[in-house]
């Protein structure tokens, strides 16, 4: 990385607002001068000057950092993050976090790397459920953590469940035609706008997860931290008032959702396809979240990187050589979210159809009607094809199809 002054970026601010759970937003607030500079002489880090300017000078904000690399237009994964902001609030005023780039990304050298910084005031970046207690407790203890899950435990895996904030925006869904492994319907390129933002769940849903909320172990192939792998939409959300979605929100009382909304308060869901593969891509437009393309449609080393199929079933990632894998166990995306590609295929709210069509859309819900849910992500019972960011599905069976939840940062 040379001398050069690394490029300023303008700032976005976003401000978000909602009752319940979630604070409610009365200032106004944005951030200014970001800055982002190598040290010299280079030793790897990266420094971030920015500043906060908001009308309530106590208010407490959150920043949010993201890193492209300007001559691929690929977003970089900044995990190593540490100074003001980087792992709770800031105030109204000037500060600095470093970027340990050398530890992110040991092969990465160019002056050509720039920040956007967005603010929010009253939204923490992750809700955490404490799942503890069992299929029998009244309640689940519900949090907000300004840092993410710590991945040296299983805790985050089995008795608490994270989900991250994804910020509002717009994207474009589908595949360009010059895409290998492209299907020849329902990958037709349109812009789509979420204008809300949403909680991600940063993994899958785990089977011990599962086990918690309800007292059963549906899964094939079992182990508490790999992802539940036989459910079907009508056990997420149950098959009576589950099923009349979009008409209405409502879910069975005795689903797996049930249980947690009552439990907690909280309106979570599955995502839909549109939220999916704009949470999947985490800005990039490549086939994988890593920002590269494939270079074959079954055996690729691209796909290796971000999650387990079918030809990486013996690497023991995870500690399992077969089928699916523990959760978390490959490259996240951008936005820290794990095994968008590959595991198990995820179920989404949207009844599948085959054409999505290309005009430009906001907040897409799908059909008001039909036979199977879509599912994304590919499995680790197939090849790099069908794990693409942009794959969609009708229908999975059992042993290969399981999901992650959603929920509204506003309600």
């Amino acid at each position: 990385m040379s001398m050069k002054r690394m490029m300023l970026v303008s700032a976005l601010a976003v401000i978000l607002g909602g009752t319940g759970l979630v604070p409610s937003v009365n200032a106004a607030v944005s951030v200014t001068d970001v800055k982002a500079v190598q040290r010299y002489p280079w030793n790897g880090l990266v420094d971030i000057d920015y500043t906060v300017v908001c009308d309530d000078a106590n208010a407490d904000v959150y920043v949010f950092p993201e890193g492209t690399d300007n001559d691929t237009g690929a977003r970089l994964q900044m995990r190593t993050l540490t100074g003001e902001g980087a792992n709770g609030t800031v105030k109204a005023g000037t500060h600095r976090m470093t970027w340990n780039a050398a530890k992110d990304m040991p092969n990465y050298h160019t002056p050509s790397f720039s920040v956007k910084m967005t603010a929010i005031r009253g939204v923490a970046p992750f809700i955490v459920i404490d799942l503890s207690g069992g299929a029998d407790a009244a309640s689940y203890p519900v949090r907000f953590s300004a840092a993410g899950p710590d991945l040296t435990s299983d805790t985050c895996r089995t008795t608490e469940l994270w989900l991250r904030l994804i910020l509002p925006g717009t994207f474009t869904m589908g595949s360009p035609s010059t895409e290998l492994g492209r299907q020849s319907r329902g990958e037709t390129q349109h812009s789509v706008t979420i204008s809300k933002p949403f909680y991600m769940a940063v993994f899958e849903t785990t089977q011990k997860q599962w086990q918690l909320v309800t007292g059963g172990t549906p899964s094939r192939y079992r182990g508490d931290t790999r992802p539940v792998d036989a459910v079907f939409d009508t056990d997420i959300r149950g098959s009576y008032v589950g099923a009349n979605w979009p008409s209405h929100g409502q879910v069975d009382a005795d689903s797996f959702l049930g249980k947690v909304r009552a439990r907690t308060s909280l309106n979570l869901d599955l995502p839909t396809e549109a939220q999916w593969e704009y949470a999947c891509r985490a800005g990039t437009t490549t086939a994988l979240n890593n920002g590269k393309d494939l270079g074959n449609t079954d055996q690729d080393a691209a796909m290796a990187e971000v999650g387990r199929y079918s030809y990486n079933m013996s690497d023991g990632m995870g500690g399992y050589s077969s089928y699916h894998t523990k959760v978390g166990s490959y490259a996240p995306n951008a936005w820290g979210l794990y095994d968008m590609h590959g595991n198990v295929a995820e179920h989404c709210l949207d009844w599948y159809q085959d054409n999505l069509g290309s005009s430009n859309v906001t907040d897409p819900i799908g059909p008001v009607s039909g036979s199977w849910r879509v599912t994304r992500g590919g499995t680790w019972h197939e090849g790099a094809e069908c794990c693409r960011s942009a794959y969609r599905c009708n229908d999975y069976g059992p042993g290969l199809s399981g999901f992650r939840l959603a929920c509204s940062a506003g309600q």
